[in-house]
Order: C-alpha cells, then sequence, then structure tokens
C-alpha cells in the first residue's frame, strides 16, 4: 500500500473538492506520480482527478463494490503511483441513510487504513472552528485525523484567531486558503459539468486550484503525513482474475464517450477487455458505430444538455436502431436509456424502446437495490444488485414492458433479449459475471460463438 491520505469536510460545500484536485495537481507538478480516488459514485470529479493526475479516475465505494473490494481497487489504481490522494463525500461520517455510516468517507478511510485531512470552511467562524474539529476528531477514534487545511479564510486576523482556536486540539494546520473569487466559476465546473464537457475550462480550474494550494498549503507536510500511513498488505483487484477469455477472436464492444457519455466507471472497460472484447470508444454527438460492432455500452450523462446535436446525428440514430433491431445487444445506463428512447423533451432519438423522456425539477438520488425483474443475456430473473441513480428526468413507455428492475418503489427500465436499459447504475466490479456475459453475446452476434 503506497503513502496515501484521506481528504475529507465536516460537510458538503466546505471546499473539498477544489483543495483535492489542487493537491493532485500541485503534487504532480513537483514531480510526483499521483493516483486519484473519489468515495462514493460520483463521476464528475473522477474527470478533474483524471485532468489533475494525467491517470484515470477512479471511485471506492463500499456499497457498490462491497468493502472487500475497496483495498484491492485502491492497490489496482495506485499501481504506478508514489503518493494517493482519496477525495471524500458529503460530510466525513455521513453515509448510506440508516446504516450508520456504511459508504461513509470514514468507513473508506478506515478500510484503506489511510490518514485524514480534514478541510474547513472558515469563513464564517472563528475559534469555533477548533470545536468543530475536536468534535471529528473524537467522533470516532478509528478515524486518524493527521492535518487540517483551512478554506476561505478572510485575512491575516481572521486567520491568527482560527488557528487560536484549532490549537488546543493538537491537530496541526497543514495549509490555509484565502478566499478566491477567481475560483468562483472553476468551483461550481468541479462541482457540476463534467470535465469531459469543457475540457479547456477544465484545465484552467485545476491550474487554478493548483496554484491555490502550492501558494497556502505545506506540501511536504502533507506528503509526511501520507507516508505515515499504516504499512499493510493487500492483493490488487485484477480484472484478468474475474473472468476468462475466449481462446479465439474478439468481439468489438462500442462504449459511447464523449461529452454526453461521460459517466462510466474506469473498470467497467477493463473488466470487457479481459473477458476477451476491443472496447472502442466513439462520440454519438458526431460519429458512427465503429466497424464491426457487436455490442453496445451506453453509460450515463447529461443527454438533456444535448438532446437537439444528438438526433442532429441522424446517421448513428438509424444505425444504433437497425443493428440493435437486428439483435445488437445493448446495456443502457441513465443516459443510455434516455437515447434508446423515442424522443427525450421533443427531440427525435433512436426509437429503440416505446417510449418518451422527458426533463423534470425532481432529483432521483441515491442507493437502490434491485432486483431483476426478467431474464436477458446479461441477467437472470431475481439477480439481486446495488446501484445507484442520480437524474432529473422520467422516461414514460407507450405500452406494457417487461421491466429491467423491480426495485422498493415500483418496477424501472426494461428487459428483453439482448436489451437492457434502466436508470440504475452499476460498478460491474461487483458481478464480474455481468461483463463475461455481454461478452459473450457480443461473440454470439458476432459469429464466433453459437
Amino acid at each position: 500500500m503506497i503513502p496515501r491520505i484521506v481528504v475529507a469536510a465536516p460537510s458538503s460545500g466546505a471546499g473539498k473538492t477544489t483543495v483535492a484536485v489542487g493537491l493532485m495537481a500541485a503534487l504532480r507538478r513537483s514531480g510526483h506520480t499521483v493516483a486519484g480516488f473519489k468515495v462514493g459514485p460520483d463521476y464528475i470529479d473522477p474527470g478533474f482527478h483524471a485532468v489533475a493526475t494525467g491517470r484515470p479516475g477512479r471511485n471506492l465505494d463500499p456499497m457498490l463494490s462491497g468493502e472487500e473490494r475497496v483495498a484491492p481497487l485502491f492497490a489496482h489504481g495506485s499501481a504506478g503511483a508514489d503518493i494517493a490522494v482519496v477525495e471524500g463525500v458529503m460530510g466525513l461520517y455521513d453515509g448510506a441513510l440508516g446504516t450508520e455510516g456504511y459508504s461513509s468517507t470514514a468507513h473508506v478511510a478506515k478500510l484503506l487504513q489511510a490518514p485524514v485531512v480534514l478541510v474547513v470552511d472558515a469563513s464564517a467562524a472563528g475559534r469555533s472552528v477548533g470545536a468543530v474539529v475536536q468534535g471529528f476528531v473524537a467522533f470516532d477514534t478509528g478515524v486518524r485525523i493527521v492535518g487540517v487545511i483551512l478554506n476561505k479564510v478572510g485575512s491575516d486576523r481572521h486567520e491568527a484567531e482560527v488557528r487560536a482556536g484549532v490549537a488546543p486540539t493538537g491537530v496541526p494546520v497543514l495549509g490555509v486558503l484565502r478566499r478566491d473569487t477567481r475560483l468562483t466559476v472553476p468551483s461550481r465546473h468541479l462541482g457540476l459539468i463534467p470535465a469531459d464537457e469543457q475540457r479547456e475550462q477544465a484545465e484552467t480550474a485545476v491550474d487554478a486550484a493548483a496554484e491555490l494550494v502550492r501558494q497556502g498549503v505545506d506540501l511536504e507536510a502533507f506528503i509526511a503525513a501520507a507516508r505515515a500511513a499504516a504499512s499493510f498488505e493487500v492483493t490488487a483487484w485484477d480484472p484478468a482474475e474475474e473472468v476468462s477469455p475466449a481462446e479465439d477472436g474478439r468481439p468489438v464492444i462500442a462504449m459511447a464517450g464523449g461529452p454526453v457519455f461521460s459517466f462510466r466507471y474506469t473498470e467497467t472497460a477493463e473488466l470487457l477487455t479481459a473477458a476477451g472484447a476491443d472496447v472502442v470508444t466513439f462520440d454519438p454527438l458526431h460519429e458512427s458505430l465503429p466497424e464491426t460492432t457487436s455490442a453496445l455500452y451506453l453509460g450515463g450523462g447529461f443527454p438533456e444538455l444535448h438532446a437537439e446535436a444528438l438526433s442532429g446525428n441522424v446517421v448513428l440514430r438509424q444505425q444504433v436502431a437497425a443493428e440493435i433491431a437486428a439483435g445488437l445487444p445493448v446495456v443502457a445506463e441513465c443516459a443510455g436509456l434516455l437515447y434508446l428512447c423515442r424522443e427525450l423533451d421533443g427531440h427525435q432519438l433512436t426509437g429503440v424502446l416505446p417510449a418518451t423522456a422527458r426533463m423534470t425539477s425532481r432529483l432521483s438520488l441515491g442507493y437502490r437495490t434491485a432486483i431483476a425483474a426478467s431474464t436477458t443475456s446479461i441477467f437472470d430473473e431475481g439477480r439481486r444488485v446495488h446501484g445507484h441513480e442520480f437524474h432529473r428526468t422520467t422516461v414514460a413507455f407507450d405500452e406494457d414492458v417487461s421491466p429491467a428492475w423491480y426495485l422498493p418503489g415500483g418496477q424501472e427500465g426494461i428487459g428483453r433479449g439482448q436489451i437492457h436499459a434502466s436508470y440504475l447504475h452499476l460498478h460491474w466490479t461487483a458481478t464480474p459475471d455481468v461483463p463475461a456475459r455481454f461478452v459473450a453475446a457480443a461473440r454470439v452476434h458476432a459469429g464466433l460463438e453459437k
């Protein structure tokens, strides 16, 4: 296990994403090879981690992957790096509702035996910040808080007052970041707009965060804290150990990418590749299906923001509809489900499904326990999984269909034959038979297997 540290906060909105991304970028600029991770199912922050580190962003989520896989997945994602920075989610001790902190940042820190640095928003407090820090230290003594970074400090006098409050806790202040209006827009980008949608702005935001951290954080003290992480052995997760490829032929699995379909876990492509497929990413805004496509994976994203442009790629829409009608296996998660509908907010899409989709003001967000409602090429009826939803759209089917999942609140999506489409995102590391079956279905469609 390499030097590692978790960047956490008392609550959302404290600035931990800006600080974590800034730390990753500053460490890289100082000559380190940095591995970046995000606690939880978030897709947006890992995109900025990738910009900051030059390596794939990855998620650590006990709820979706199983807690026994967290350390192995961390070891896998850290290969070749000399330091790892793990960005937390929400408040340090906030996990899945009703679970006493399961899948929280603290939970992951314990699984990794990693020290924690607490980012505290000091903009509306002085000495009281010390009470906040002391409370977080005492709340769970199994979590080792080794430093504090004070964010949004207004002046030298303000800084002195906050430091005086923190001093009695014995937790060292590793950095002080001043209020900076230049970060107002970048922090919005970091929180709301995927890096793949605005690469130039993302790089500008990362550069600004890196400079902020360089000026305000003691990087050497931060590195020393990471190097003080407990040493323990773990066998790295290996996709090749999870699946077995066929001996001959590799079908092509087309994976939607680009600005619209940027929500997908890095390990998904790794598992499909290990299972014997050639994964080819394409941009549905401008491109057609890759040649000899034998299966299609449509992940998540914000198609509602690009509905007109997606509709404008008529060649791809017609191609996808024709290929799926001819038996092309397809897995569609969230944005992919919308793309398969007849239309989205009045814009014509592929029409593969007898359904229309529209944007709403209602947010559907959270972990879901689901049971497969029907047997498809990749799921057997009755299969139980843990997934996650994050969307503001709704889909209305024109006719009764075989749903993909039974959820506590009802049924969702559609599952029939070679089509599995729903709002639910899965972390396939917990279900390695799923990518294996998906590749097997692709092999059949390609004529490589009966």
